[in-house]
């Protein structure tokens, strides 16, 4: 039984799954918009929501965190750079989630995150 787990599985084992959602938040970070599966996109919204509100920070506490989380330098360094400058005054709600329709060799609900 699956009582109270929250946790997407997105048919992977856990450390891929956690890997794949690292890769993804670190594009989101650099892109600033990503065209993925539904699923994806609301599995990796609370990771990225919560990388941006550690760079709103700035110290060198929330530099360490971010480098533990995200897997490319650069995305740390934009994320405490620009978007923490950014979105200093904004209270969270970073993403917005875009349908796009479905995919057309497997019928997945195809969406994009994006930075607000």
């Amino acid at each position: 039984m699956r009582h109270r787990n929250k946790n997407k599985i997105l048919d992977r084992k856990k450390a891929p799954r956690e890997l794949m959602l690292r890769n993804l938040a670190s594009s989101i970070l650099l892109y600033e918009k990503v065209k993925t599966t539904k699923a994806k996109a609301a599995a990796v919204r609370p990771l990225v929501e919560r990388s941006i509100t550690a760079a709103k920070i700035g110290n060198l506490t929330a530099r360490r965190g971010l480098l533990k989380v995200l897997l490319q330098k650069n995305a740390v360094k934009k994320s405490l750079e620009v978007l923490g400058v950014r979105y200093q005054n904004r209270p969270g709600g970073y993403t917005r989630i875009i349908k796009l329709g479905t995919r057309a060799g497997d019928g997945a609900e195809m969406v994009q995150i994006e930075l607000v």
